[in-house]
């Protein structure tokens, strides 16, 4: 498809924003390497890697690196994390949030700047986790570095509270996942005192991000299998898992700081150039104030991905954004 094709469906397109994954550089190091759209993709990471350092206190071991390929003294620097094509972990989750939003806004700026595709004549816009914070600054709602700050602040905890936490999808082969059980059952097991569980996101009908400590996925998965007529099936992931999203990142007040850091935050007055159908209300919602509200609830809030699925390929197309093929984990 062509820059002509591409302007053509552009009234009729959505954009989708990945969220974080296991792997988030996907063909970044491509588009870094690119005669013309390398020096773009090149300016947004060096402006997320100063973000970056902000909050992580230079406890990186890229330096040597760094050191070696550009002459950069910065702790952290996302280019050289791209041209080496080194993934990202759980560890330096600070930098996959700097890198994942860098990139993603990255590719808007090229499509504008070489193919003369403008971003704001596309009929929708939605992201997955940090996809929707991505989203709002293509929309010009706030700067990339405004609003990197809220979830770069928070890194750190989150890393912590992934410790022991499982993530797994809930689903059923034949009906509808009825949400209010699953949440009416969460609270059950929540309130024996034996781990958390909670819902991170519904990607359709019959299938649920679940995450969770010690046996409560599987204690969820039996309490709903008691409800329920048809099989009801869990699939664990490997690894840990940030558990934004859920009522576990509570534990470390991380909805109410975040709220506490929006309130101040420069910007925000203005409604998105693109609407922007949010995963946390699952309609398109933002409009030209309460941006801060919305994102405040963004990190409890379970993603309503069907629901923006849905309702973006009932309206007609949709064209992925991010470095990786995903948008979302499962």
């Amino acid at each position: 498809m062509d820059a002509h094709e591409l302007n053509k469906r552009l009234p009729a397109a959505a954009f989708a924003f990945q969220g974080y994954d296991m792997t988030n550089l996907g063909r970044s190091h491509e588009l870094l390497e690119h005669p013309q759209f390398g020096a773009v993709v090149e300016d947004y990471l060096v402006r997320a890697s100063v973000v970056c350092n902000e909050f992580t206190g230079g406890k990186t071991d890229l330096l040597h690196r760094i050191a070696k390929r550009f002459r950069h003294t910065a702790p952290t620097d996302l280019r050289s994390r791209v041209w080496t094509n080194q993934e990202t972990t759980l560890e330096n989750f600070a930098e996959a949030v700097g890198m994942v939003v860098a990139m993603e806004l990255a590719q808007i700026e090229i499509l504008q700047r070489f193919f003369d595709v403008p971003y704001a004549g596309a009929r929708l816009a939605y992201g997955h986790s940090l996809g929707e914070i991505a989203a709002v600054v293509a929309g010009g709602v706030f700067s990339m570095e405004d609003a990197l700050k809220v979830p770069l602040s928070l890194a750190n905890d989150c890393v912590r509270l992934a410790r022991g936490v499982t993530l797994g999808v809930l689903f059923s082969r034949a009906r509808q996942l009825p949400l209010d059980e699953v949440y009416k059952q969460c609270t059950y097991i929540n309130s024996e005192g034996r781990g958390a569980v909670g819902v991170s996101a519904q990607l359709s009908p019959n299938t649920l991000l679940v995450m969770g400590r010690e046996d409560t996925l599987d204690r969820l998965r039996d309490r709903m299998q008691e409800t329920q007529q048809d099989k009801v099936l869990l699939r664990k992931n490997t690894g840990h898992w940030p558990p934004l999203h859920t009522l576990l990142v509570r534990e470390k007040y991380i909805p109410n700081r975040s709220s506490v850091m929006l309130r101040t935050m420069p910007g925000g007055f203005g409604a998105p150039s693109v609407p922007i159908l949010s995963m946390v209300t699952g309609s398109i919602s933002y409009g030209d104030y309460n941006a801060r509200d919305l994102l405040s609830r963004w990190s409890d809030h379970p993603q309503r991905v069907w629901d923006a699925v849905y309702g973006t390929l009932t309206r007609g197309i949709h064209t992925r954004i991010g470095p990786g093929s995903r948008l979302a984990h499962a």
